[in-house]
């Protein structure tokens, strides 16, 4: 595998210069939001729990569950299958999430191996589970796995981000998809400003 990871701010920073190049409406929105967030996050199996959680909630609402579910202790599969569906409802487990807990549980997943995939592999793998779509694999190999041309083509506020961007109606998950297209290989940069610009137009995080 030869991709590039995103390790530290300097990488964010080249990815972000290389688009203000190959972009012309970038380059101001780079200028003004610089530095971008960096936004790298833990890996493993919690790390794909907090992103379950994150699915259709607001920002605080997560980091809330998230916050109780690690204080109660549900950070690995075997406390997950171990924990009654009462306890994991305490913490704000909808009764989906908790059956695509109990599922990524059950998978027992080789992280290793996981993350010596290319990213589409490693998507379609993390796809393959229960409760993980693309937007939940796509965000895990983003952030967790730090690669550097990954795009969240489902996400409404990149749709949302892009369609103001460039003057245009919020483009489709397919049209995103063949628009994010020219930002490799930095993609994963890219959306890292979309997002950003998104925050600063609405005044709300567009990402847990």
């Amino acid at each position: 595998m030869d991709e590039r990871i995103i390790k530290d701010a300097n990488d964010v920073a080249e990815g972000a210069a290389w688009l203000a190049d190959a972009e012309p409406a970038f380059a101001p929105l780079i200028e003004r939001l610089s530095p971008l967030p960096l936004r790298l996050k833990s890996s493993g199996f919690v790390a794909v729990l907090d992103i379950i959680n994150g699915q259709q909630v607001s920002v605080a609402s997560a980091n809330a569950i998230n916050a109780r579910m690690r204080a109660a202790g549900f950070v690995t599969p075997q406390a997950v299958l171990a924990a009654p569906e009462t306890a994991l409802r305490d913490v704000g487990f909808s009764k989906q999430k908790i059956r695509y807990a109990r599922g990524l549980a059950e998978a027992d997943l080789d992280f290793d191996a996981l993350h010596a995939m290319p990213s589409e592999q490693a998507i379609k793998a993390l796809v393959a589970l229960p409760g993980i779509g693309s937007w939940t694999a796509q965000i895990y190999v983003m952030f967790s796995m730090g690669r550097a041309d990954v795009f969240a083509d489902g996400d409404l506020a990149l749709q949302v981000a892009i369609g103001d961007v460039f003057g245009t109606d919020r483009p489709t998950e397919r049209e995103t998809r063949a628009i994010a297209a020219r930002w490799s290989p930095w993609r994963s940069v890219a959306a890292r400003l979309l997002w950003a610009y998104y925050a600063e137009m609405t005044g709300r995080r567009g990402l847990v």
